[in-house]
């Protein structure tokens, strides 16, 4: 796998998923199981860095002056 800052959110799914296929297996061995379960950790943090980065940017919207606001949705109860 390349460097976390490298990895774009798609590759890091698609990486995560196998991790989970192997996991669901049931046929690793014990520290082998550990090691891969890390770097599923791993990539599910990233993901969620990278997720957040992105809800972060859609928080905002840029005013008719150029100067960026707040953007909420409300949401439905």
């Amino acid at each position: 796998m390349a460097k976390k800052e490298e990895v774009t959110f798609e590759q890091a799914m698609e990486e995560l998923e196998k991790i989970v296929e192997q996991l669901e297996e049931g046929d690793v061995p014990l520290e082998a199981a550990i090691t891969i379960y890390k770097q599923g950790m791993d990539l599910s943090k990233l993901c969620h860095q990278k997720l957040k980065t992105v809800e972060d940017q859609l928080t905002q919207i840029l005013k008719e002056d150029g100067e960026l606001d707040s953007f909420a949705v409300q949401e439905e109860e």
